[in-house]
């Protein structure tokens, strides 16, 4: 039941109240959490500029929390979060829809019973669009493609990154403020290398005005004998190839199709969208509170994934390799020179 809503903005505020049935709607959130007696709630902002006073203030009252992704711009304040949720016993899970879709079971057995070989390289890029490419991609939607590494080959002890802008390494001066409260960013290229344990690496690239149509957003996962590629989203696309040669026009294999149900099976769940994403999301996440476990992307999983981020801007600043987890917990950018 949706007991409560809460919006500084009237039109926003009216409207999410017809739109779920709220009994109750407030200008100020810290008031509506003063005032009901709420067991969940959901930070639902897609600017994440308040995502960290919002979502301290529900666990500083011991409420669990749903949350849009990204988690929070600094390590800072995602280390505080995580210490006020820790020392209250809250739940906190992150909309990352691809960690829940029903696929990724099977696409983790497969790598187990080694359809592909030897898992060698994760390859990921953005939407690489006409606005967002560079910078904004490796946080917006970049996130959901580093998370999705995490998930198939655990943290990343290290990150080499280059960030340019129109071709040159980014300076002080091409550093401004992100959109969508994120916070300090620049270039319009960014690409990444990751290491990740017995010796495999991961890639993530994005570069302005060059995205695919249809577009290359996604994750593919590169073995010794094949590959898996899975889009982004709940209930994405995923496809193996199992073909040594990562090659179909050199070897004459063919992708086959990759569903919550098996290689080459038909899918038997219908496709709802974020909408039933964020469902499983939240189904989770009350059986973790049942259950007295972490969600299957949660807190942990959040910081991680924006540590891989400040890693790109923080091997830029530094000028070569930097050691994850990040010893700097703010903003790379605030002190470039």
């Amino acid at each position: 039941q949706v007991v409560a809503i809460a919006d500084e903005h009237e039109a926003g505020r009216l409207n999410a109240q017809k739109r779920t049935k709220a009994a109750n709607a407030y200008a100020s959130y810290t008031e509506m959490l003063d005032k009901e007696k709420l067991d969940l709630v959901a930070v639902a902002p897609r600017w994440i500029d308040q995502h960290f006073e919002m979502a301290l203030a529900a666990a500083e009252r011991g409420l669990h929390i749903f949350m849009e992704k990204p988690f929070v711009p600094t390590l800072s304040q995602a280390d505080d979060l995580i210490r006020a949720c820790e020392m209250r016993h809250v739940k906190l899970a992150i909309a990352h829809q691809g960690h829940y879709t029903p696929t990724i079971p099977v696409i983790q057995k497969l790598i187990a019973e080694g359809q592909i070989g030897e898992v060698l390289e994760l390859r990921g890029r953005g939407k690489e669009d006409d606005k967002r490419g560079g910078r904004e991609d490796l946080w917006i939607l970049g996130s959901h493609v580093l998370d999705l590494m995490r998930l198939f080959a655990g943290n990343p002890s290290s990150c080499f990154a280059t960030v340019t802008t129109q071709g040159r390494a980014i300076t002080a001066a091409d550093i401004a403020a992100g959109n969508e409260g994120i916070g300090s960013l620049a270039g319009d290229a960014v690409h990444a290398r990751y290491s990740f344990a017995n010796g495999v690496v991961g890639t993530f690239d994005s570069v302005r005005k060059m995205g695919g149509s249809p577009s290359r957003f996604a994750l593919q996962i590169l073995g010794s004998r094949g590959v898996i590629e899975l889009s982004t989203g709940y209930l994405a696309p995923a496809w193996l190839l199992q073909d040594p040669s990562w090659s179909p026009g050199r070897s004459g294999a063919e992708w086959q199709r990759v569903t919550s149900q098996g290689v080459a099976q038909p899918e038997t769940l219908k496709n709802e969208g974020t909408h039933r994403g964020n469902i499983a999301v939240v189904e989770d996440l009350i059986d973790a509170i049942d259950q007295e476990r972490q969600p299957l992307c949660g807190m942990y999983d959040g910081r991680a994934v924006i540590e891989m981020i400040a890693a790109v801007f923080e091997s830029q600043r530094v000028g070569g390799p930097v050691a994850l987890p990040l010893v700097r917990r703010d903003n790379p950018l605030a002190s470039f020179k």
